[in-house]
């Protein structure tokens, strides 16, 4: 699955001379809680409701309201984004797991995505959430193995070809290394909720089941 995939468009901007008070007003009015910022057309970076907030007098000023607003319409975006502010971007052919790679190690949790010079949308942690949820067909019906694969080649085509041979589709399967078992565990998902002779006939082929969970679909 790539960024365009997942990426929202038609992105609502800020320039670097508009106000706070336009910054605010645009994230309330739609609901969102960064916005890039463009500087002569094009990307200068991004501002959050946090830098906004961060921005804005403390509530303990002793400014009156039309003072606050007087300053809030007077402070510009270029005020208050970092002179050297790190510009974080991505490619609408990258992959979306590439975008949470980026967005854990530079702890963001959006990301401009660029081609060609122009911004084309935005990647958000929201939007990372969602294509692991869709990946993982956790919103079907389905019954969930959690089972620990054996040492020897091939356990992982023995399992699904087990599976395959009752005639159950398998949704998908995730594999990963447990540390504190030290063996690859495979998480299972079939859309079979009758799982009983497929538990028993792993576990007589010497496979660990560690848990099975049967979900409706709407938990």
């Amino acid at each position: 699955m790539k960024v365009k995939d997942r990426m929202a468009t038609g992105v609502k901007t800020v320039d670097v001379e508009s106000s706070i008070t336009e910054a605010f007003r645009l994230m309330k009015d739609n609901k969102i809680r960064r916005l890039p910022v463009m500087d002569k057309g094009k990307l200068a970076g991004i501002v959050t409701l946090t830098d906004l907030n961060q921005a804005s007098p403390s509530s303990a000023t002793s400014l009156s309201i039309h003072e606050l607003n007087y300053l809030l319409a007077k402070t510009k975006i270029r005020d208050i984004i970092p002179k050297k502010q790190k510009l974080i971007t991505i490619g609408p052919e990258n992959y979306i797991e590439t975008a949470a790679k980026i967005m854990r190690e530079n702890t963001i949790s959006g990301l401009p995505v660029v081609e060609d010079g122009k911004l084309v949308g935005i990647v958000t942690e929201t939007d990372i959430f969602d294509a692991l949820i869709d990946i993982l067909g956790v919103r079907r019906q389905h019954t969930r193995i959690d089972i620990f694969l054996k040492d020897p080649p091939g356990s992982l085509a023995e399992v699904t070809g087990l599976v395959a041979a009752r005639g159950i589709n398998i949704i998908n399967t995730v594999v990963y290394y447990e540390k504190r078992k030290s063996k690859y565990k495979m998480i299972l998902r079939i859309e079979e909720l009758n799982y009983e002779p497929v538990v028993a006939e792993l576990k007589d082929k010497g496979y660990e089941v560690e848990s099975v969970i049967v979900r409706d679909g709407n938990d």
